[in-house]
């Protein structure tokens, strides 16, 4: 295989700049802005749509040009002239707004509002054109910026002479997708399928489970464990074989199968490595537990050489880099292993590494060093049209044909997995003829890169810049879905072609179109709080592809950089940095739309100042994330007002990990292009301008612990995460009445101001069906039993609900929703957890009604017993049963349980379980996990 970076150089240009121009971004940009400057904008992309498919052609040819410098400069001003005429724009409707709230035009229901922004923000009709005064901007300004993409598309295609192409007469070498034809998507990874990987397992599996731990052949002489390691080139497979034996070898521990492993533990360790976190990993694999109290390294060692002392353990280290010209590298390598010196004889450590150096490092040699095998032809094929046909069979002469396409494009692939795997997402796309031949006589599937590059040419061109902009964070970087589909919103890369069209749900197309062609992976699958949570990464081959398709635009400061930052940089990640980089370098690219400081920094009463010169020197940001660490307890930190001057802000991430006040200014309140404001992280907070939070109509995320009222005017609030009740104007239960588009995690508090059923319903919390997990809390006892028992009654969950918690109820009923299944109420909830209910008492009915659940937690109850209907939850995982007194007999429990919680119950009741025989004993002995405490 060619080396991709190679690859990636000789057609990453040119495609770059051919996709950008070809992309509806010029179009759309000249039709915002014909009605501010007041031009036919339908007669002006007229005359431009020639000049920029003769460009395209340019573009293409241009590699190996004596043109190119000059070209590359000329496609540099092209985009910096469209960043300037859409940051004017954005002034512009900014501006609008602005007016439209001081003249009072916005009624206090936020509709008006919503509807005038879709309606600019999606009319192409031009209208009138505004005067300076109401835009607040010049026009001669974005005049000036139309009239330089006009100069650079000419400039440009003025050297189409010299280069003596052919006329444009076959332009259509690709199929154009419109925006609003995406085809139809898979909204989840493909099952993982292994093919042509059979020898390779079982050779490695043989040897993770031979009986040569003394004395075999490795350095590694007089230790209880061996190393064996997989290397080849990225996207070769060596990852995927890894975590098909390491699935095996889980499957062998819970099936208990002879000589199984005690522990199996997978570990990403990437180029850059933190010892300290990968203890931490470790250890949180072997113990099945999260930790992050451990700030002391040799703290952290101890805790994991206690939690391995004695076991067998399959140790897995994915994707390890090795400098063999780094004298300290081999020694930070094998402190990675040191805490296995403590385990069982037999214990196995599998890496994965694209240099055998590496491997070598850590003590495999010889045959235990072995290299990803290229598939044969016949395999690689199989492989292929699995991804390309998914199963599908097409009928007749076309599906001969597409199989003998599917030969001829397999061979250009040179036996690359990854380029199988992406290539065949497209062509799965659109399985007809036509679409397969085209593709075969494209020369770029000459290289795995190429056929990267060509699969990322025919996403749309927003789901281009979408991917791109994933370059921005660090390699393996572990991406959650919605967060990455807010940034894309942020950033303006999500368009939508209707005003009915909501940005979240086309960001979300976007990321299942990613995440189908194989451009996104999902990386792992946690569960965080008692819900499932899914990762995505990038996978290293098409990482480099996403740095190549952002240059210009994408940067990052890693630890130990002192070079020069690119002064027309777009989105800057800070990994590490100081305040002198920060002030004397980032602080004067005033061109800059995203910072992202990943590294916290010391916090400084001081820092008032510092955050006061980045607010008013970068003023073109869209997205801002700033973490601050300290000690300064008890202190004050007013953010200042001038972040009122960021206009084009959208997302404002602000971590103040210190036990100190924090006071927010009113100035907030005036970013009205604002979609996440996150900053509750401080111990206190004030803020005076919480009455006018509802000017924000475009917010829809929005910390906890971030408390104003009439929040019942922001339509487009998504994540809320805490409500409070109050007996106070602005805070009322129906205030939640048109909120329907939260999703994620929801808690209702202080139901005791809720009169009842009626005013309860008036929250229409069921029709809320985004919402996984909602919590009822009752502050204190101030109403009756009776009315919290209607109120409960009202506030019926939407039918999707994952995870329902009911906290401080004092009344003696169950809702209907609850025990019957005739009335509503979610229909595969899975988590049910009931704090401090005391006047409940049992109801068998909730095991009628929920037979999905996979975790039942009761804290502080009175129940006397447990449903004797318990054992019908096939699908409960988790029992936990806390400070219940009164329970002294457990009922026949299922058999899928994996964990049992006993804690602060009856002592007669704690003892029996304990005791060996007993009937209490032995009805928990098929759960493998068993915690049973007295306090």
């Amino acid at each position: 295989m060619a080396d991709p970076i190679t690859a990636a150089l000789a057609v990453g240009w040119g495609l770059q700049a051919v996709g950008w121009i070809a992309s509806p971004i010029i179009s759309e940009i000249f039709k915002k802005g014909s009605s501010f400057l007041g031009f036919d904008a339908s007669k002006k992309l007229k005359e431009l749509e020639p000049k920029v498919l003769l460009l395209e052609r340019v573009m293409e040819a241009v590699e190996d040009s004596l043109d190119r410098p000059r070209l590359e400069q000329l496609f540099k001003d092209l985009k910096s002239a469209f960043y300037e005429a859409e940051d004017i724009l954005d002034d512009v409707e900014y501006h609008r707004l602005e007016k439209q709230i001081q003249d009072g035009k916005l009624k206090s229901d936020g509709d008006s509002a919503i509807r005038w922004v879709k309606k600019k923000l999606h009319s192409a009709i031009p209208s009138p054109p505004l005067k300076d005064q109401e835009s607040g901007m010049s026009r001669h300004q974005l005049k000036s910026s139309f009239e330089k993409i006009e100069k650079v598309i000419n400039d440009a295609c003025a050297i189409l002479e010299r280069l003596n192409l052919p006329p444009v007469t076959d332009y259509n070498w690709r199929q154009v997708v419109p925006p609003n034809s995406r085809s139809a998507v898979t909204t989840a990874a493909p099952p993982l399928k292994v093919i042509g990987r059979d020898e390779d397992r079982d050779k490695i599996i043989a040897m993770l489970h031979d009986k040569e731990c003394h004395g075999h052949e490795s350095t590694n002489i007089g230790l209880c464990y061996s190393v064996i390691g997989i290397h080849g080139i990225a996207g070769s497979g060596k990852s995927t074989l890894a975590q098909y034996i390491c699935d095996r070898e889980k499957k062998d521990k819970e099936e208990e199968k002879d000589g199984h492993f005690d522990l199996v533990i997978w570990i990403h360790v990437s180029q850059k490595f933190d010892l300290q976190a990968i203890f931490t990993e470790v250890l949180e694999g072997a113990t099945g537990k999260p930790f992050s109290e451990f700030k002391n390294r040799n703290t952290l060692r101890e805790n994991l050489v206690k939690e391995l002392r004695g076991k067998r353990i399959l140790l897995v280290l994915d994707d390890v880099w090795y400098n063999i010209r780094d004298a300290g590298h081999q020694g930070e390598l094998e402190q990675v292993l040191s805490p296995l010196e403590v385990a069982k004889t037999g214990t196995k450590i599998l890496v994965t590494s694209r240099s055998k150096d590496a491997l070598v490092a850590l003590g495999a040699v010889g045959e235990r060093c072995i290299p990803i095998s290229d598939l044969n032809y016949d395999v690689f094929l199989q492989m292929f049209m699995h991804y390309a046909l998914r199963g599908a069979v097409v009928p007749g002469h076309d599906g001969i044909k597409l199989q003998m396409l599917g030969d001829e494009i397999a061979k250009k692939l040179n036996r690359s997995p990854l380029a199988a795997r992406t290539v065949g997402a497209q062509l799965c796309l659109r399985p007809n003829v036509e679409f397969w031949r085209r593709t075969r006589d494209r020369d770029l599937l000459n290289e795995t890169m190429g056929a990267l590059w060509w699969s990322y040419q025919h996403l749309d061109e927003q789901v281009r810049r979408c991917f791109a902009y994933c370059s921005i964070y660090p390699r393996r970087r572990r991406l959650k879905r919605n967060e990455l589909v807010q940034l894309w919103m942020a950033e303006g890369f999500i368009k939508t072609t209707n005003a009915e069209e909501e940005p979240d749900g086309v960001g979300q197309d976007y990321f299942d179109e990613l995440l189908s062609a194989s451009f996104l992976q999902l990386a792992e699958r946690k569960m965080e709080h008692g819900c499932e949570v899914d990762y995505f990464t990038v996978h290293d081959l098409l990482r480099d592809l996403a740095e190549e398709a952002a240059i210009g635009d994408c940067f990052k400061i890693d630890e130990g950089f002192r070079g020069e930052v690119p002064p027309d940089v777009r989105h800057i990640f800070v990994g590490s940095c100081d305040r002198k980089m920060l002030t004397e370098k980032i602080f004067q690219l005033q061109n800059l739309r995203t910072l992202i400081m990943d590294h916290a920094l010391e916090i400084e009463l001081t820092d008032v100042k510092f955050l006061e010169s980045m607010f008013t020197r970068l003023q073109n940001l869209r997205v801002l994330v700033l973490r601050f660490n300290g000690l300064l307890d008890g202190g004050i930190f007013l953010l200042p007002a001038s972040i009122g001057l960021l206009k084009h802000l959208r997302y404002f991430y602000f971590r103040l990990d210190a036990e100190m006040k924090l006071i927010l200014p009113d100035s907030i309140t005036k970013l009205y292009h604002i979609q996440l404001l996150d900053v509750a992280q401080a111990s206190r907070m004030d803020f005076s301008g919480a009455k006018h939070m509802s000017h924000l109509i475009n917010l829809r995320r929005v910390s906890p612990g971030l408390d104003f009222p009439n929040i019942g005017s922001l339509k487009w609030l998504q994540i809320l995460q805490g409500f409070f009740v109050k007996n106070k104007l602005g805070y009322e239960i129906q205030q939640l009445k048109q909120l329907n588009k939260l999703e994620g995690r929801l808690a209702i508090m202080g139901l005791q101001n809720v009169r009842g059923k009626e005013e309860a319903i008036e929250a229409s919390v069921a029709q809320k069906e985004r919402v996984t997990e909602l919590e009822f809390i009752w502050d204190d006892r101030s109403c009756s039993p009776e009315v919290e028992a209607e109120v409960l009654e009202g506030l019926c969950p939407p039918k999707y609900l994952e995870k329902l918690e009911i906290i401080n109820y004092q009344g003696s009923t169950y809702p209907n929703w609850m025990v019957s299944k005739e009335n509503g109420g979610p229909e595969h909830l899975r988590n049910l957890w009931l704090y401090k209910c005391s006047r409940l008492e049992p109801a068998p009915e909730l095991f009628e009604v929920f037979v999905h659940l996979r975790w039942f937690r009761l804290w502080h109850s009175n129940w006397d017993a447990l449903p004797d209907n318990m054992e019908q939850l096939t699908l409960l995982q988790v029992l936990d049963i806390n400070h219940c007194p009164n329970i002294r007999l457990l009922p026949a429990l299922p058999q899928s349980l994996e964990k049992f919680n006993l804690r602060a119950g009856n002592e007669e009741f704690t003892r029996s379980c304990e005791t060996t025989g007993d009937p209490n004993w032995q009805k928990i002995q098929h759960i493998p996990h068993k915690t049973i405490r007295r306090v």
